[in-house]
């Protein structure tokens, strides 16, 4: 007995003195020349209490699965969306405009826009030619200051995100059967640019593209909403659109004609007329249950 507890012993003691060192040794002497090399971490000091994780981590659900055959009732709607109103501001946030992050997305190829030649997302654009629109070239005359020679020079002047103030929405108000809701859903995003003249006047404003916003969720979802009163809020602009976040106001319905309101009505007719259509498709849900 004893024989066989000193052999047991003495294996054990064997196991432990072999596996040591290699327990001992660090983990980054274990990688061997066919790992790829480990990034040193940034020095840089966190600008923050906490390293925030929550928007990076999560996921954007995808849509609820929809049949034609529930769907009972629709209407295509046109909105206009100001960033100069004061629920809107921060789609004018300094550090990350929401105008940024579409042509970010789309320059570096991330989401596909289409021509604002029709609201229909039928003829796609090159991130090239996003990358061309708003920006012109000049020609700056300048001398040389030992020859006192004129040189002409060409510069290349940047679309300035401040020229974008509004925006216009594409959306579907339906009623859906199988869960007895009106819904609505967004379908396009267009910027606007405004044009001005050799003298900084502002002459109209022209839609630069319609991106399609299912595909823009994903994009939207990385990017944090300042919201007033609390830095540690986590909504992102994908989040305030599906909450209807903002402000806005009604321009076009589905017609015979596909006018716009702009063009039969002015004044504080428009107005009133854009606040009727918005009260019609509340009254439609309203008119279908009886109390």
């Amino acid at each position: 007995m004893k024989i066989a507890f000193k052999f047991l012993f003495c294996c054990l003691l064997t196991c432990l003195f072999v596996s040591s060192p290699l327990l001992a040794q660090p983990e980054s002497d274990q990688r061997t020349e066919a790992d790829p090399p480990v990034e040193e971490d940034d020095d840089r000091p966190l600008d923050d209490i906490v390293e925030k994780r929550i928007i990076v981590d999560r996921m954007v659900l995808p849509y609820q699965p929809l049949r034609e055959a529930d769907i009972f009732w629709e209407k295509k709607v046109w909105r206009i969306i100001d960033i100069r109103e004061k629920m809107n501001l921060p789609f004018a946030y300094p550090e990350k405009p929401f105008f940024t992050i579409l042509m970010d997305a789309a320059v570096n190829g991330d989401i596909t826009v289409y021509s604002a030649e029709d609201d229909n997302f039928t003829a796609r654009l090159e991130p090239d030619e996003v990358a061309s629109m708003g920006a012109n070239i000049d020609t700056v005359t300048t001398f040389d200051p030992e020859t006192y020679e004129e040189q002409i020079q060409v510069v290349r002047n940047e679309l300035n995100p401040e020229d974008v103030k509004r925006f216009r929405l594409k959306e579907i108000w339906f009623f859906d059967e199988e869960t007895s809701t009106l819904q609505v859903r967004v379908l396009g995003i267009a910027p606007l640019l405004d044009r001005k003249d050799d003298q900084g006047n502002f002459l109209f404003e022209q839609p630069m593209f319609w991106a399609y916003y299912p595909e823009c969720r994903e994009i939207l979802a990385r990017f944090p909403v300042f919201m007033e009163g609390n830095d540690a809020s986590t909504i992102t602009w994908e989040d305030l659109m599906e909450m209807r976040f903002f402000s806005s106001y009604i321009y076009k319905e589905s017609n015979v004609y596909d006018r716009r309101l702009t063009d039969y009505l002015t004044g504080v007719d428009l107005l009133l007329e854009a606040d009727k259509i918005k009260q019609e498709i509340f009254n439609f849900e309203h008119d279908l249950w009886s109390y």
